[in-house]
């Protein structure tokens, strides 16, 4: 409204000074001029009238959109108000709801505050009653609490221990029956599918000769030559009383066959001095390397092993004249390669990588120096120099526990060697390492209480146990089995496994006389 009057007043200024001005000019003009200046007056009306009707008209336009602005304005108040109404009726409603609330959980609280005064009067009560009851109770059994709950717990205990027992069998029983099946057959396969030699002499050679002449000989003047003999082999060369024979003791077989075949040559030649000798020997040491390089290219040729380096292939090769408990240690790895690959396949598993594993777990045990370490380090040692896969590596040094197995072809190793080396008629076993082995089994089994009897049999592969039935219950017996097997498993060293069999009988036995 403020700028429409302010539009009204400039108007109206406009046309005042417009008719000033005319009453001015009006005086000095002429007729010519009033002429021009009523004509200029006609022209100043219409444009005043003009300008009087756009003002109006501004006017008018300005006052609808205000009252338009006002009617908006009133519109959202309005709504506003509403909407504040709204929420004071809900606020209200909250708060009459809250208030009803606040009046049944006091209620409540006081309802609740009374229910424990009574619970608490009657635990008083209850305690009293038991404290009662409790007295009484060691009156008649003459125990003290404390007693009868030792005895409780003592009981519980034992019963705890049978249950678990029986339990724990059960339990092993089952693993074994479903663990142990496709394993038997896998093993069985791989031993029918392997067939090996049996035991051999390992540390002392046999050389015949034809008549005593011979001997004189061989020791020549002043022992000379045998003493060449010895010094150039490293072999004892044994002559006694023993008739059209000489002993070659050695604890390193190729020694022995050197001096063995050297001693054929001479003998067969007729020439023994210690020039002779020296080069007999030398010539014999040359066809022995030789004959090793041969037979480990052969083995490797023969199982189907490519890529060997000539160095491990030339100790394959002298594993043919060492051997562990009379076993050939050639024909051993032989045996545990086939095994090897066998149980491999049986597993889906990579048989070549299996095979070479196998011929090479024992090479630690044919070096040209001494290593002071086990075996089965130093193979692995050696693996690892002439750049062998990493699992093979892994299998040689493994297979004794000497290193953790981080691939699926160690223990397969492992269990092939300890198959190789429990068959029966593999290896050679000393009679008072063999009796001494019996007497421990048989000892261990009697440092348990109720045991009467033990009897080591099947050539120390099964220890049967006698208990006395009054002394051990059948739970007791099952505990005596179990702590056994562990015991034995944890202090003794033995090929293949050992059968415990605890065996507990009531006999009844009365006279007719």
């Amino acid at each position: 409204m403020t700028v429409l009057w302010i539009i009204i007043g400039i108007v109206i200024g406009a046309a005042a000074g417009i008719t000033l001005a005319y009453t001015l000019l009006k005086k000095q003009l002429t007729k010519s001029g009033r002429e021009a200046l009523k004509k200029a007056e006609e022209d100043g009306e219409l444009l005043k009238k003009e300008k009087i009707l756009q003002a109006k008209e501004k006017f008018l336009q300005l006052k609808a959109d205000y009252e338009k602005t006002v009617n908006e304005r009133n519109q959202q108040l309005a709504s506003a108000e509403n909407r504040i109404k709204q929420k004071e009726n809900t606020l209200g409603q909250k708060m009459e709801e809250l208030n009803r609330k606040t009046a049944e959980n006091a209620s409540l609280k006081e309802t609740l505050n009374k229910q424990l005064q009574a619970a608490a009067q009657k635990q008083k009560e209850l305690d009293s009653q038991t404290a009662i009851q409790k007295a009484k109770l060691e009156s008649i059994a003459e125990l003290t609490s404390e007693q009868a709950k030792e005895q409780l717990i003592s009981l519980m205990q034992d019963e705890a221990k049978a249950d678990a027992m029986v339990l724990i069998k059960d339990i092993v029983d089952e693993a074994r029956n479903t663990a142990n099946l496709e394993a038997k057959k896998v093993v069985v396969n791989a031993l029918q599918r392997t067939g090996v030699e049996v035991a051999l002499e390992n540390t002392v050679s046999v050389f015949n000769i034809e008549n005593d002449e011979i001997k004189g000989r061989i020791i020549g003047r002043e022992g000379r030559n045998i003493r060449t003999l010895e010094n150039l082999t490293g072999v004892d060369v044994i002559i006694d009383d023993s008739p059209d024979a000489i002993l070659l003791s050695s604890f390193d077989p190729v020694r022995r066959e050197i001096a063995r075949l050297s001693l054929q040559k001479l003998v067969s030649d007729g020439r023994i001095h210690p020039a002779r000798i020296e080069e007999i020997v030398a010539k014999t040491k040359k066809q022995i390397e030789q004959e090793i390089a041969e037979l480990g290219k052969r083995t490797c040729i023969d199982l189907g092993i490519n890529n060997m380096p000539h160095e491990l292939m030339r100790m394959v090769g002298k594993m043919r004249y060492r051997s562990s408990y009379g076993q050939n240690l050639l024909q051993h790895s032989k045996e545990v390669a086939n095994l090897c690959a066998t149980m491999a396949a049986e597993l889906g598993l990579n048989p070549k990588i299996a095979r070479r594993a196998g011929l090479l777990h024992d090479i630690g045990k044919v070096p040209d120096t001494e290593p002071e370490m086990p075996h089965a380090l130093f193979g692995a040692r050696l693996a690892e120099q002439y750049k062998e896969r990493p699992e093979i590596v892994n299998a040689i040094g493994a297979h004794h526990d000497e290193m953790e197995m981080t691939t699926l072809i160690a223990p397969i190793v492992q269990v092939c060697d300890a198959i190789s080396g429990a068959r029966p008629g593999a290896r050679r076993e000393v009679v008072e390492a063999y009796m001494k082995r019996l007497n421990d089994l048989e000892n261990l089994a009697l440092t348990y209480p109720g045991v009467v009897k033990t009897y080591a049999i099947q050539a120390g592969r099964e220890l049967r146990v006698i208990v006395g039935a009054e002394k051990v219950t059948d739970a007791e017996a099952n505990q005596i089995s179990f702590d056994l097997s562990k015991k034995i498993q944890n202090e003794m060293t033995y090929p293949g496994q050992i059968k415990i069999t605890v065996i507990r009988e009531t006999r009844s036995v009365n006279y007719a006389r």
